[in-house]
């Protein structure tokens, strides 16, 4: 295969067609990062799911946000009194009983404004439709896990998905991650249905050391000077920004309230892709979609869903 073969690395690619990109799955309404929050993700049509690996403590390429346990399993009923939580300091087995689905049920059925952030849009109508008593059976079950790399990629060969693998290697700084993630990609023969994006654009250089095939994605918060220019020199394949509250560079929490196009413009310009993240407001997603996007990653795969039809 080369870098000519893979659709999200070809410039002609590039075109009007916005991918709706379910973040974490779709974690508006299933556990996030797990195997049912992927699968879910196809309900909406998302030809893309984003994701982020870890390392255990014995290696094991694990699929989980942030770097410590607290939030999205009984970590601390399981393990009380541990000295840390970090994902790396527990091993795959100790990883593997975590009940990484109740904590959501426990989310959702609290008033909106108590709950974390991303699900405090979600309307009573949005669950009634896309959250099933038959998935509340399951989410309360304790038979949810964390998934492992291999296990996510499994599923999304076998549903026809893409995947963005997000490299989380800022602070913990895993040895060998990045490599061990390519090197499971390319076991796999998921060169071509894989995009790797990272805030540490060192990561990136290293994938593209290790593959000419694999797309990769620059994450950031920051506003970019000529986004293209900086992707041209790194050969990254998509210009990645952030554009709610404290991430925004975009410009939505701005004092005009209003976006900025010019890094979209730039590096569409220079041949790039551009997925934002993380858009769950209909208006700013029209808005984007307007100034070029490529990508809309969202917690709401469908809001995204019924922008696209309009």
């Amino acid at each position: 295969m080369n870098a000519l073969s893979n659709p999200l690395r070809t410039p002609s690619a590039l075109s009007t067609v916005v991918y709706n990109i379910a973040h974490r799955g779709a974690r508006a309404f299933a556990p996030e990062n797990t195997l049912v929050s992927f699968a879910k993700a196809q309900r909406f049509g998302c030809p893309m799911f984003e994701m982020d690996v870890h390392k255990s403590k014995d290696g094991e390429l694990i699929v989980h946000h942030d770097d410590v346990l607290t939030r999205c399993t009984d970590v601390k009923i399981k393990f009380p009194g541990r000295e840390t939580y970090f994902v790396s300091d527990f091993t795959f087995e100790e990883l593997r009983s975590l009940d990484a689905g109740s904590w959501y049920l426990r989310e959702i059925d609290l008033p909106p404004v108590r709950r974390q952030y991303f699900l405090q849009t979600l309307t009573d109508a949005e669950i009634a439709e896309f959250v099933s008593a038959e998935d509340r059976e399951y989410y309360q079950s304790g038979e949810i896990k964390l998934p492992t790399l291999n296990e996510t990629l499994e599923l999304a060969k076998s549903t026809g998905m893409m995947v963005n693998v997000e490299i989380k290697t800022l602070t913990r700084m895993y040895e060998s991650l990045t490599e061990d993630v390519v090197k499971l990609i390319q076991e796999l023969d998921m060169e071509n249905r894989v995009i790797i994006s990272s805030f540490d654009h060192e990561q990136l250089c290293i994938v593209r050391n290790l593959s000419q095939v694999i797309p990769t994605g620059a994450l950031t918060s920051d506003r970019l000077a000529k986004p293209g220019d900086y992707l041209k020199v790194l050969d990254v394949d998509a210009y990645n920004p952030g554009c709610y509250g404290e991430y925004d560079s975009m410009g939505f929490s701005s004092v005009t309230g209003k976006l900025d196009p010019c890094g979209i413009h730039h590096a569409r310009n220079a041949g790039k892709r551009v997925n934002v993240w993380t858009c769950n407001d209909k208006a700013q997603m029209r808005q984007l979609i307007q100034a070029g996007v490529t990508g809309l990653i969202s917690d709401f795969p469908n809001r995204v869903r019924d922008v696209l039809s309009e």
